[in-house]
């Protein structure tokens, strides 16, 4: 039996890759709208985007480790979200292009 990842159907709920437990409770519907899958991922992409402007406006903040880590971690969630939800819309996208 091949189990190789591309012979295999896509699973139609599919755990984001920030989720930090062995069990998923956040999920991206991988048959959504392409708009909402967009419009998702570009939210959070966004949300990071402004967090680390603020944070590169702040002089301060150079001087505490602990928290420009916790602020890293903070851009880190929603990104690697949006970067989900793009790997989704681009697989929707080719899937489109070979029909």
């Amino acid at each position: 039996m091949n189990n190789n990842a591309a012979d295999q159907p896509e699973q139609r709920y599919m755990p984001l890759t920030s989720n930090d437990y062995n069990i998923p409770a956040l999920l991206v519907d991988t048959q959504a709208p392409l708009d909402a899958l967009h419009e998702a991922a570009a939210y959070r992409i966004r949300a990071a985007t402004q967090l680390l402007e603020n944070i590169a406006s702040h002089d301060n903040l150079q001087s505490n480790p602990a928290l420009l880590q916790d602020f890293a971690q903070l851009c880190v969630i929603p990104l690697r979200d949006g970067c989900d939800l793009l790997d989704v819309l681009g697989r929707r996208l080719q899937e489109q292009l070979l029909t």
